[in-house]
This record gives C-alpha cells, structure tokens and sequence, in this order.
C-alpha cells in the first residue's frame, strides 16, 4: 500500500535553501520513511507514485582516489567502470559510507546532489534527459525534490553520461 505525501514542514534543507537560494522553481514531496525498507529510492517511488525511472539515488563513488557523485535512477544500479570512464578516471568503488556523510553533510541513504557541504564532481545517468523532471533526495530520507533534469545539472556542475544499468 502506497504511502501519502505529507506536506514540507518548515525550515527546509541543504538542498532546498539551495534551490531557493538559486532561484530554481522545485516541488518537494515528503512522505513518512520506513526505516525496514530496503530501498531508500524504491520507497521514495513508491510513496510518491511515480515510476521509478523518474526517482533518481544519489551515490558516492570513490575514482581514483577522488569522491565522485552519481545520480542514477532507483530502477537500476550504477555501473562502477563507466563512471570512472565519464570522469576520465581508471578505478572507481563505492565510497566509504561514513566518508560520503562526512563530505556531503548529509546522512545514508538522504544524500541529495544539492546543499552538499563540499561540492564534488558530479556525474547524471544520461536517462534523465527523457524526462520533463525527476525526483531525487532533498536531504533527509522521507524527502524528494522534483526539478528538471537541465536544472540539477546546472546547479551541481553535473555532466550526463550512460553511468547506469537497467535492473
């Protein structure tokens, strides 16, 4: 059974003051995060009924030694060697969880591409571009923003390449 949205409770996060802050126009959908879920993206989808090609995760990869964002959709997985190749890297790993919180600013599994503490390279599946707007972390779990594809690219510096492969 699909959960309701809940409406944005006051304050904000990393992600949205950014947004707002850039002038960005961005809906955001809250709803009530299961912490036994087993799929933070896949609860996102879910609750917010949308298909989960439009839910995009935000990982933390390790290439070459540098930290890497990828923003890949919820439906599939991200394929290591093709984000080292879309970086100009040669090795890539995913990065140390406690690492990841600590350069984000953000806790697992509520890393959102916006508002990061120390801005990293950022890589977004080229699957995005099929679509009007796309969902991903607006820093907490239970918490999505939805913009166009064009917009996150532009704030986060992003560049779009094939990073994901289909579940």
């Amino acid at each position: 059974m699909a959960k309701k949205p809940k409406k944005q409770q006051p304050g904000g996060t990393p992600a949205t003051v950014a947004l707002t802050a850039a002038g960005t126009a961005f809906t955001v959908h809250a709803y009530d995060h299961d912490p036994a879920s087993p799929s933070y993206g896949e609860e996102a989808a879910e609750a917010l009924g949308v298909s989960p090609d439009r839910v995009f995760k935000t990982l933390v990869a390790d290439v070459d030694g540098a930290l890497t964002v990828a923003v890949v959709p919820v439906a599939g997985s991200l394929d290591l060697k093709a984000l080292a190749a879309a970086v100009g890297g040669k090795r890539a790993a995913m990065a140390d969880p406690a690492a990841a919180e600590r350069t984000t600013g953000y806790v697992r599994g509520g890393i959102s591409p916006l508002g990061q503490r120390k801005r990293l390279r950022t890589v977004l599946d080229a699957s995005a571009r099929a679509h009007a707007t796309i969902c991903v972390s607006a820093g907490r779990r239970g918490l999505e923003v939805e913009l166009p594809a064009t917009d996150l690219a532009e704030l986060t510096g992003a560049t779009f390449a094939e990073i994901a492969r289909s579940a």
